[in-house]
Parts: C-alpha cells; sequence; structure tokens
C-alpha cells in the first residue's frame, strides 16, 4: 500500500529547486548520447562494435541503481537528509568523468571513462525519481515529475548544440587532432562537467527533505545490516506491485528503441545524408554535429510537451497519452531511413521530443501511485532494470543484427528501433493507472 499521509502542496519555485539538479544532470547524459559513438569511432571503433561498447552504461545502470535505491531509503542525516547525500555525491563523481572523457586519446580509456561517468550519473539520477515520491502529495506527482522533464530537456538542448556553437560562432576546430576528439567536443564535456555539478548543488542547498515520520522504526530498519538488504532487494523484485510489473514490459520495447537512437544516429546519418563512413573524416565529424542539433530538437519539443502532457493527462488519462505519444515517437524514428535530405531530418525529431517527454514523465507517476512510501527508491531503482535489461540486449544483439541481417546500414537499425517503441505504446493499453492524474 502506498501512503496516505497528505503533504503540504509546494509553490511553483520549490517544484523549481527540487528539480534543477535534473538540467545537469541531463547536461551529462545529452553529451554522452550525442558523443559517445562519436568519439569511439575516432578513436578507431568499428560500427559493430559500438553496442557492445554503450554496454557500459546499461551495466552500471543494473547494479548502481537499485543498491542506492535501497541505501537513499535507510539514510537519514539531520543536515544532509535522505536523498541529497547521493545527489552530491554522485555530482562530485560524474563531474570528475565529464572532464576526463575528451581527454582519451586511446578507445579501452574511453570506454573505461564510460563506465565510470554512467555509474556516478546513475548515483545522482536515481534518487531524484524517489525525491518526487517522497516530497509531493498523489495530486503533485505528475507535475513534479513533468517539471523534471522540463530540465531535462532544457540541458539536453543546450549540451547538445555545444559542438556546433564551439565550432560555428566561437571558431573552435571541429577537427580530430593527433587521433584525439576535436576541440569542440572536449570544450563542451568541460562545460558539462561545471554545469552538472552547480546544477545538483542548488538542488541538495535549496531543497529540504521531510525526517521518517517515526525515527526509532526507521532506526532499526536501517539497521539490519547490507546481508539483509541484499535478501530485501532480491525479494522485493518477484513481488513488485502488479502495476509495476506492467510497465516493465511497456519500457522493455521502449528502450530498445531509444538506445538504438542513441548508438547509430551518427553513423546512420553520416552514411545516409553526409554519403561518407570515415570517422577521421570533416564530413563524419559534420555529422556528428549535426546530430547533436536532431537531439537539441527533440530534448527542446520534450522540455515544452512537459508541461502540456499532465493538462492532457487530466483530460484523458495518463496511460491513453504514454500510448499516443509513444506510436507518434516510434514512427517518427522509424522514418529517419527514408529521409537523405539534412534539414528534413528535424522533423521526425518533434514526434521523437513529444515521446521522450511522455517517457520521462509518465511511467513514474504512474508508478509512484502504486508504490509503498517507505520503499519509493527502492521500487525506483529497481524499476530501472526494466530499461537497462533491454540496453543490455541490444548491445549484445544489435550489432550482430546491422550487420548480418540489416545490410550493415544502420539507418535500417534506426528503423527497427522505431518499430519497437511503436510496440510499447500499445502495451500500454493494458497497463493498470490506480492514481488519478492531477497537477
Amino acid at each position: 500500500m502506498h501512503s496516505t499521509t497528505n503533504k503540504p502542496r509546494l509553490s511553483f519555485w520549490q517544484l523549481w529547486n527540487m528539480s534543477f539538479g535534473f538540467f545537469g544532470i541531463q547536461f551529462g547524459f545529452a553529451l554522452q548520447n550525442a558523443n559517445t559513438s562519436r568519439i569511439f569511432s575516432t578513436l578507431g571503433a568499428n560500427h559493430d562494435e559500438l553496442a557492445l561498447f554503450w554496454l557500459a552504461a546499461p551495466v552500471t545502470g543494473l547494479l548502481v541503481q537499485p543498491i542506492i535505491g535501497y541505501l537513499s531509503d535507510n539514510t537519514w542525516h539531520p543536515k544532509w537528509g535522505r536523498r541529497r547525500p547521493f545527489f552530491f555525491l554522485g555530482a562530485v563523481l560524474a563531474s570528475i568523468s565529464l572532464f576526463l572523457m575528451p581527454n582519451s586519446h586511446v578507445l579501452w580509456m574511453a570506454v573505461a571513462v564510460l563506465w565510470m561517468m554512467d555509474a556516478a550519473i546513475n548515483v545522482s539520477m536515481e534518487p531524484f525519481r524517489a525525491f518526487v515520491g517522497d516530497k509531493l502529495d498523489p495530486s503533485q506527482q505528475t507535475a513534479g515529475f513533468a517539471m523534471q522533464t522540463f530540465f531535462i530537456g532544457c540541458g539536453a538542448v543546450i549540451a547538445s548544440l555545444l559542438p556546433t556553437i564551439f565550432a560555428d560562432y566561437l571558431g573552435v576546430s571541429n577537427v580530430p587532432v593527433d587521433g584525439g576528439v576535436p576541440d569542440t567536443v572536449r570544450y563542451s564535456f568541460y562545460a558539462g562537467g561545471a554545469v552538472f555539478l552547480l546544477s545538483v548543488l542548488w538542488t541538495v542547498f535549496t531543497s529540504d527533505e521531510r525526517p521518517p515520520e517515526d525515527m526509532e522504526a526507521f532506526r532499526r530498519e536501517s539497521g539490519k545490516g547490507i546481508g539483509h538488504g541484499i535478501v530485501e532487494i532480491i525479494d522485493g523484485f518477484f513481488h513488485m506491485p502488479r502495476t509495476m510489473a506492467q510497465l516493465a514490459l511497456v519500457q522493455f520495447f521502449t528502450w530498445i528503441g531509444l538506445f538504438a537512437m542513441w548508438i547509430y544516429t551518427t553513423s546512420a546519418i553520416a552514411e545516409n545524408v553526409y554519403g561518407t563512413a570515415d570517422a577521421q573524416s570533416a564530413l563524419y565529424q559534420d555529422a556528428g554535429n549535426y546530430v547533436g542539433i536532431m537531439f537539441a530538437v527533440y530534448s527542446g519539443v520534450a522540455a515544452l510537451a512537459a508541461f502540456i502532457l499532465p493538462v492532457l493527462a487530466r483530460v484523458t488519462s495518463r496511460k491513453m497519452v504514454h500510448t499516443v505519444c509513444l506510436i507518434v515517437g516510434g514512427i517518427s524514428l522509424a522514418s529517419i531511413f527514408t529521409i537523405h535530405d539534412r534539414q528534413m531530418l528535424l522533423v521526425p525529431m518533434v514526434g521523437v521530443g513529444i515521446a521522450w517527454a511522455s517517457i520521462l514523465t509518465m511511467p513514474y507517476a504512474i508508478l509512484a501511485g502504486a508504490l509503498p512510501a517507505n520503499r519509493m527508491g527502492y521500487y525506483m531503482g529497481v524499476f530501472n532494470f526494466f530499461i537497462v535489461i533491454p540496453q543490455i540486449l541490444s548491445g549484445a544483439l544489435l550489432g550482430f543484427v546491422t550487420t548480418h541481417l540489416l545490410g550493415g546500414h544502420t539507418a535500417n537499425t534506426l528503423a527497427l528501433g522505431g518499430a519497437s517503441m511503436a510496440l510499447a505504446g500499445v502495451l500500454t493499453l493494458w497497463v493498470r493507472d490506480e492514481a488519478k492524474a492531477v497537477a
């Protein structure tokens, strides 16, 4: 049973402050999503290796998020609270990783830093989802997740555009030097490290947390040790709420589509539109910058849609909104393989942005209403399994599928990802939403 305790309604600026850290978190994620395949390819990775190298992202999420969720559920510091210590620790480590990544001169180093970066980002990000459940009454939870989505969109727009801004407006070189990454990418990651840390610190110092209602019971529960925690993590996985199990299938097919997009868009656009597969060429690096513009478009659309979707959810339902958004996003992503004109590539990004806004809002809003309050962080961490497991499978299989079944053309892989996302939309119709959507 989820908590029925009435919590005070927060003001717009309180919602703003508690969500602002996501601006920096997504700044880091967006730089990673738009540039990691480009960095790997520049350092010598082949197309069929990219998905395997990207396994760092889902595997670290699989390992880190449930553990951090459990630990944050069972942490209380008189000054720092429950979730904020993890916000801060993850931000420091992620910022260091963002400074290290563009200074990788060999492929193995870039892959190793990606593991560190993803683990650190997950430490910061996972408690933010539980933070909404902790602080907000169910009547405000959809609005809380929508505010997070707004900052995710804003951070991703700016971060995705940074290499283009450095190249076109500040005259920074966009050509690889001495086998390393271009200076445009290097400076973008430096900026990302600073923004990540400062944004998370804003939330840490401007938001407070409610102490446990029964501190003695909380201390007894949290003092049972890590062995009990491991047993509880495993047990909870097999006894998850029904709504969570239904959403798991939706998430599975959704994230196959997203993972395909993040891995293969750069190489697909380079081949389909710029006519090159040479990652050391100026044309390939131009394609990489343009993919940043594409990703900025979908992120910007998501930031705007974040405030429209809760209104539509009140008029219809959260699951109906999610169904339509995923189908629109899937069709849009699949259409990229038919496009050979650079400007036209921005059109499907609008549809992907609509889907992205819903992906970051509706499943979590639906889930929060079905979770027990004292295990919010843990279950939000377990829910991440259904994001990372499809990514792990994709990382293991998409390279083979692309090479042997799709003719080696990564644009075809994007079409497969789009079909998977549209299927997720259809499956949403069978999800049970236990709480009414209220802004």
